[in-house]
């Protein structure tokens, strides 16, 4: 583990600073102003240190630096190594490939538009990510006639006899075989390019003088496919919502975080126009909504074909006066960065705030869906177990016995459902009788849940089945066990038990069905045990005076503090009762009364 004195000589200059553990991979990787007073900050916080800080102190064991010339230099290399060493402690953008993309290779000399699912550092550009596949193919389907790239699928040019339908219907300059000068197509590749971009007006002024041009020079039919080609733009915009009466090319971001997880949104706005959004989901180890929206911005806009004169924010960042610097120098103009309070901006970032919790919402969603139909198919259920309820027992020698339930609805913990039961119809030690009752006074109230998942082993997994088969249900709730591993066995893993199975289930430690029942089974198990310690807790408290009427926690005290114990009030006269604080004549006769009549 590194120490302070690791510090000692790093010099106060601006510069990259690299984390790294005992293999020599990079853990983390940041950039200073001043180098030597940023890693101190990591040692003097003493017992206000940040997570953050610990957790990389922790399970770093080396420390590497790169002395740079100015804080921007350091900014766009710490951009450069996150990218190279992808750090597990640097907030990443989650490559995801529910959410395709589309290519422009614009370094092949006649490029095409091509829907891939993984970005990467080749030159070309990307456009995206779209919300899903039939959004992707059908903006694919919208340029096609407006715009006529190549559609072959080879990435160099096929050369053909003839050309394919595509250029019969207008739909390819066919480059393959017609004489197509690099020149005139890569018009049509810049045209694209501003429409992907949301750039329609600078699109349409780029259009109309290419028509007019194409009219001066009396070629009527260029000025004919030109014009169709506007008033399919002018369609486009026609659908599209004026957000900004300023006219302005804005990057509207809004950044929702959850554990782990963060769903940012951002609403794209050209020329006062929403055009359209991306969304992304990014993982960080700890939740600092700052640092997070500062990484996204240095990785989304790193590789950017064209950044916006705006960017308005949910969250303010740190570093915001050197990152407008950086982008205000990719972008070769000024570029803003803003956290609006009030308007209509804040309005935008409300909107791109709730569609971000929306995106992690419907993330989380397909993940739980995912993992019940994967339980499903491996415990060998005839319907996904949407809503599961977990049962357990306590008691202390069979005594004060009780039970829980608790309800998981789409593999989420439902509070509502969660149940507690006292054990009425067995007495002493008999798990098997107790788990019986639970289940049959649960399934005469309410829906069944689609399973039961008890915590115990074959004997109570039995049990419980013949319970539900007793009733004769229509539908009734299918239901397994799991038991604890085996005490000292080396790599011992839980066993989940089966209906109609004569051996365990046996699932690999990090089986994410196996997680997902452990969570259940602990989940009752904490539960019941807290419902016994409270039963427990509540007759200890209990006494013998709590059985006389009259006497309530008030009287009950003073006769305590006066009297000192059950036994001195037992033994006591009614004079001597008569002069504890608040007892009367009455209550005093029926004290003695009480303790009379149960001495023997």
């Amino acid at each position: 583990m590194l120490t302070a004195d690791s510090i000692d000589t790093m010099p106060q200059k601006p510069g990259v600073y690299l984390f790294k553990n005992r293999a020599g991979r990079v853990l983390y990787v940041g950039k200073a102003k001043d180098l030597h007073k940023r890693l101190c900050s990591y040692f003097s916080a003493g017992r206000d240190q940040a997570y953050k800080s610990w957790l990389i102190l922790r399970n770093a064991h080396s420390l590497d630096h790169i002395i740079t010339a100015t804080e921007k230099e350091a900014l766009i290399l710490e951009g450069n190594l996150i990218k190279k060493y992808r750090p597990r402690y640097n907030v990443k953008i989650k490559d995801d490939s529910n959410y395709p993309l589309l290519k422009l290779d614009i370094t092949n000399k006649y490029p095409r538009l091509s829907i891939v699912r993984r970005m990467k550092n080749d030159g070309a550009l990307y456009y995206g990510p779209f919300t899903s596949s039939s959004a992707v193919r059908s903006t694919l389907r919208l340029l096609g006639p407006i715009f006529p790239l190549r559609k072959c699928k080879a990435n160099e040019l096929p050369k053909r006899s003839r050309p394919c339908l595509n250029f019969q219907l207008g739909r390819c300059l066919a480059p393959c075989c017609e004489d197509v000068s690099p020149e005139e197509y890569q018009e049509i590749v810049d045209q694209v390019k501003l429409f992907l971009e949301g750039r329609n007006r600078e699109l349409l002024a780029r259009l109309r003088g290419i028509m007019q041009g194409a009219s001066r020079e009396l070629d009527f039919e260029k000025a004919a496919r030109v014009r169709d080609q506007i008033r399919a733009v002018e369609k486009t915009v026609e659908r599209q919502t004026v957000v900004s009466s300023g006219m302005k090319d804005q990057d509207v971001i809004g950044l929702c975080l959850s554990g782990k997880e963060a769903g940012i949104v951002i609403l794209v706005v050209r020329t006062g126009y929403m055009v359209g959004t991306k969304h992304f989901t990014i993982h960080c180890e700890w939740e600092d909504s700052r640092e997070t929206m500062e990484s996204f911005l240095k990785q989304y806009y790193r590789d950017r074909a064209f950044i916006p004169s705006e960017i308005i924010l949910s969250e303010p960042i740190g570093d915001a006066a050197l990152i407008a610097e950086w982008l205000s120098a990719r972008a070769e103009k000024k570029v803003s960065l803003s956290v609006p309070i009030r308007g209509a901006k804040k309005k935008l970032v409300s909107m791109a705030m709730v569609n971000a919790k929306n995106i992690l919402r419907e993330r989380h969603n397909a993940q739980q869906l995912a993992l019940l139909e994967k339980a499903k198919s491996v415990l060998k259920l005839s319907r996904i177990p949407i809503h599961i309820e977990g049962v357990d027992i306590s008691n202390l020698r069979g005594d004060l016995c009780v039970a829980s339930l608790v309800s998981f609805v789409r593999g989420v913990a439902q509070k509502s459902g969660y149940r507690n039961f006292r054990i009425k119809e067995v007495q002493g030690i008999d798990d098997y009788a107790m788990i019986a009752e639970v289940v049959k006074r649960r399934l005469k109230k309410g829906t069944s849940p689609d399973l039961f998942v008890i915590d115990g082993g074959k004997g109570h997994l039995s049990t419980a089945k013949r319970a539900i088969d007793t009733l004769g249900l229509e539908s009734p709730p299918e239901v397994i066990s799991i038991a604890k591993a085996d005490r000292g066995e080396t790599g011992a893993v839980d066993k989940i038990y089966i209906p109609n199975r004569k051996n365990p289930l046996m699932l690999s430690p990090s089986h994410p069905v196996l997680l997902f029942l452990m969570r259940i089974r602990d989940e009752t198990h904490r539960r019941a045990v807290g419902y016994h310690r409270i039963r427990r807790k509540k007759r200890l408290m209990e006494s013998e005076l709590d059985r006389i009427r009259g006497v309530g926690p008030k009287r009950k005290k003073e006769l305590l503090k006066y009297l000192g114990d059950i036994q001195s009030i037992a033994m006591a006269g009614v004079e001597e009762i008569k002069r504890v604080p608040g007892i009367d004549q009455r209550t005093a006769e029926t004290i003695f009364d009480y303790f009379s009549g149960r001495s023997p």
